[in-house]
């Protein structure tokens, strides 16, 4: 605990803010390699741009130099529709989408006591798609197929292709229990040979074990590394098992994730991490291998419990604090409805096309603004990141009480703290964290637990510190639907915010 007149900082004290949430990526000081691309194509690349495509290249620093960044990838300006606009499909960056040669920077020669050596910098370029659409198990719908796909020439070679189609699909227990039949008449209706894995994909058993399952499985049945992506079918703890299980597989087999729950749906489906639990320590284990495209049916949340909705808002309610005054003004004003009506778009008004109702309006701007903090450091070398909001002390929440909390509702317990936290650094106004609260208590999400502690939120930030190159990046709220990172926060103000969280929230 805080003793009277402690005065302890976390963090650099030199450091302070450094970040608004309308970041610009700092200039390579090197000037960026230039890259001939050979006249190869991957086969899940289209020769030309798309409209609403994300890319992203990483060089590999060599043993000598730290390398520049190639190139940064991110949504472009014209991806993004206007705010009265229909949803129109989203693509952004999973395999490769074109191979380049690996070049030789210039003087990539050096000589020294110990010999010589050289520096290679090899680009690694992904495309991926993320496709929004409706009735994705219906056999007349060939995305789930192809929907991967981009480039005609190889679209129209797949369809008239008479070698029999393989697919190899994950699918979650719950999930196949729900949709298993109607998956089996989709891949039969389409002579398509399958084969079916149901798992427990819970938190409990997020671990290498599983992965290790699927991995003896697909090696039994057999697909084509290239051209017969794994599917993976349920929430994000089958998207990240899965994912985790193909960037093994031969090095790198491509997948594509069918979101079934409203987290996945928003945040798991989109970005690029797999990963699984090790070492009592929350995917401690994982890459950064993105599927080949992810299918977005909101259809899913149908039938997916009230709770869980009510859980994946919580990330949804992230974007909007940290990005987006419109999502928190909606979020706060439908949040209601939308728990009530499981996303499910009902409010269509008559006459009025151009206007998206408020299901497809508050995912398209969560799924957008998660896609411009994911795809420009989709390898999180810039550790300052908005997306971190609600994952400071949520992970060490979360295991230390599982399964008592799903994964949202502790993202949410930290967020609510850390508003707390906002308003006693003076970022936000009473008014402001009123809102907030009463935003979050709408959503049905727990602003307080009795287990979030002052030592563990202690423990939390010093653990922030070893693994964030010894700063504390905190994002923070400092108005609503804007944020700042903060590489350093008082003792005093952390004690004081906590208190006062817990005067005020902890009788709920």
């Amino acid at each position: 605990m805080c003793g009277a007149g402690e005065r302890h900082s976390w963090g650099d004290p030199q450091e302070g803010r450094v970040q608004s949430c309308h970041r610009e990526p700092p200039d390579p000081t090197p000037p960026p390699v230039r890259v001939r691309p050979t006249d190869r194509h991957h086969p899940n690349e289209s020769p030309h741009a798309a409209p609403c495509e994300t890319t992203h290249e990483r060089p590999r620093d060599g043993p000598h130099n730290k390398l520049p960044t190639v190139a940064r990838g991110g949504l472009r300006s014209d991806c993004s529709p206007s705010r009265g606009s229909s949803p129109a499909p989203l693509r952004t960056p999973a395999q490769p989408t074109q191979p380049l040669e690996p070049i030789l920077i210039p003087n990539f020669q050096s000589t020294s006591e110990h010999g010589l050596s050289w520096t290679v910098v090899s680009p690694i370029v992904f495309t991926y798609r993320v496709i929004q659409c409706h009735n994705l198990l219906d056999v007349g719908n060939d995305t789930l197929l192809c929907g991967h796909i981009e480039d005609q020439d190889e679209l129209k070679a797949f369809r008239s292709n008479t070698k029999p189609i393989k697919r190899f699909i994950v699918i979650d227990e719950t999930v196949n229990q729900l949709y298993g039949s109607q998956v089996t008449r989709y891949f039969e209706a389409r002579n398509v040979l399958y084969r079916i894995l149901p798992l427990p994909t819970t938190e409990e058993n997020k671990s290498m074990e599983l992965v290790t399952r699927i991995l003896e499985e697909v090696h039994k049945f057999g697909i084509d590394r290239r051209s017969e992506p794994i599917i993976a079918i349920g929430g994000g703890v089958c998207l990240d098992v899965v994912g985790l299980a193909a960037s093994l597989y031969r090095r790198r087999t491509p997948y594509i994730r069918v979101p079934t729950t409203l987290l996945s749906y928003i945040d798991a489906s989109v970005g690029a991490k797999t990963g699984v639990n090790f070492a009592n320590g929350k995917n401690k284990l994982g890459s950064y291998i993105p599927p080949v495209a992810t299918f977005l049916d909101r259809t899913f949340i149908r039938t997916v419990p009230r709770r869980q909705v009510s859980n994946g808002m919580a990330e949804m309610l992230k974007m909007a604090l940290m990005k987006h005054k419109g999502l928190f003004e909606l979020l706060e004003t439908k949040g209601r409805y939308l728990l009530d009506s499981s996303f499910q778009s009902h409010d269509k008004i008559s006459g009025c096309c151009d206007l998206e109702d408020a299901a497809s309006s508050s995912t398209r701007i969560a799924i957008e603004t998660m896609l411009e903090e994911l795809a420009p450091n989709l390898w999180e070398d810039d550790l300052d990141r908005l997306v971190d909001f609600g994952h400071l002390v949520s992970p060490e929440l979360e295991m230390k009480v599982l399964p008592a909390l799903l994964h949202g509702e502790a993202v949410n317990i930290d967020m609510s703290f850390m508003v707390y936290v906002a308003h006693q650094k003076g970022l936000l106004t009473g008014e402001e964290k009123a809102r907030i609260s009463h935003c979050m208590v709408g959503l049905e999400l727990p602003v307080w637990h009795q287990d979030c502690t002052l030592a563990l939120v202690q423990k939390s930030l010093s653990e922030r510190l070893k693994h964030s190159a010894g700063s504390l990046r905190m994002p923070l709220p400092t108005g609503l639907g804007c944020a700042e990172i903060f590489h350093e926060i008082s003792d005093e103000i952390l004690c004081q915010a906590f208190k006062i969280w817990c005067d005020e929230l902890g009788s709920s």
